[in-house]
């Protein structure tokens, strides 16, 4: 079952609690999704280790495509 776009956010936000968080399904199917999440945590981590994390708070959701954008808020 796809998952709605208010529901991923609520996924992220708990895994990222000081984050803000912009979500974009990309095809209307709700399961193609484009998220930016701006996190103090990814301060000092490399990308890769940055999307993994992001990756992790994901797993197990019905989610077919996501691109992760990751930044650390200035």
């Amino acid at each position: 079952m796809p998952i709605e776009p208010s529901e991923l956010e609520e996924i992220i936000m708990a895994a990222f609690p000081d984050s803000r968080v912009e979500i974009c399904d990309t095809t209307g199917d709700r399961d193609h999704y484009e998220v930016r999440i701006a996190s103090a945590v990814f301060r000092g981590k490399p990308l890769i280790d940055q999307h993994r994390m992001v990756q992790k708070a994901l797993d197990g959701y019905n989610i077919h495509a996501v691109s992760i954008k990751t930044s650390v808020p200035e």
